[in-house]
């Protein structure tokens, strides 16, 4: 039975790469500060009820936490950007494969924090968080966001970047705590069973670690947080298909992918 997941993860992000890599090149021969007046975002996708993978943008803060090197490549993209469109076309590839909740696959939608669009989405990604920076206004949209409801997931950082998303949530709920996250928890249980924390590691001999922020600080309570520190899923979503990392290691990524959108979902 593993063999035989193992080779539909493979499958379907190598289905997915064709549209991905089209796509990838439609949206960055574009403008990227496109967008940041507040106008759609280049390749966005109407909202029409469906599940769509919501990355979040931000601007780059430089308060000693992260600073220019979060620009990748020669494109110049931002942090917040690192593995679209690929890594969230192929994770909700993977989630109409293997679930009920029929996602959006032709597309993945960017949206500032204070964007009332918002609430369209229950589930939110977010990538680098060690550069991310906000108004008052965000600030106050990303609260009122995960109070009625919404559900963030923090991924790829690492060392000293948890400083900055400890700093910028505690603008965002100053009461909230962080909470690190054993096999225990729902989160780990809402599709996959997963018994094991450890096995991916994205950056070197770093220890991978989950931590969850709860509504009223309250373990029983709803998770409006998780953050996999010292950790890249999206690395592995994006290069599934590309025979870069072990393919268990792929699955496992997006067995973890699996289980936050349907933990979002149904909670």
């Amino acid at each position: 039975m593993r063999k035989v997941v193992a080779l539909a993860f493979v499958l379907v992000a190598a289905g997915a790469a064709v549209f991905a890599k089209d796509y990838l090149g439609q949206s960055r021969s574009r403008d990227l500060g496109q967008g940041q007046d507040g106008s759609p975002f280049p390749g966005n996708v109407e909202y029409d009820g469906r599940l769509v993978f919501l990355r979040l943008r931000y601007t780059m803060g430089f308060s000693g936490f992260g600073g220019s090197g979060g620009f990748r490549g020669s494109r110049g993209e931002p942090p917040w950007m690192h593995d679209y469109p690929t890594a969230d076309i192929h994770m909700m590839k993977i989630l109409n494969e293997l679930t009920v909740s029929r996602p959006r696959i032709d597309g993945s939608n960017v949206l500032a924090l204070d964007d009332p669009a918002l609430f369209d989405y229950p589930i939110a990604y977010m990538s680098e968080p060690g550069y991310w920076s906000m108004s008052d206004e965000e600030a106050m949209g990303l609260r009122l966001y995960l109070q009625k409801g919404g559900f963030i997931i923090f991924d790829d950082f690492r060392d000293n970047h948890w400083y900055n998303l400890e700093e910028q949530m505690k603008r965002v709920l100053p009461d909230g705590r962080w909470v690190p996250l054993d096999t225990s928890h729902k989160v780990f249980h809402s599709f996959f069973e997963i018994d094991g924390l450890d096995l991916i590691r994205s950056y070197g001999p770093h220890k991978p670690e989950y931590l969850g922020m709860f509504e009223a600080n309250d373990p029983n309570k709803r998770l409006l947080a998780i953050a996999n520190f010292n950790n890249d899923l999206g690395e592995y979503w994006e290069f599934s298909d590309q025979g870069i990392d072990p393919v268990d290691l792929s699955n496992e990524a997006y067995k973890f992918g699996v289980n936050y959108f349907i933990y979002g979902l149904i909670h």
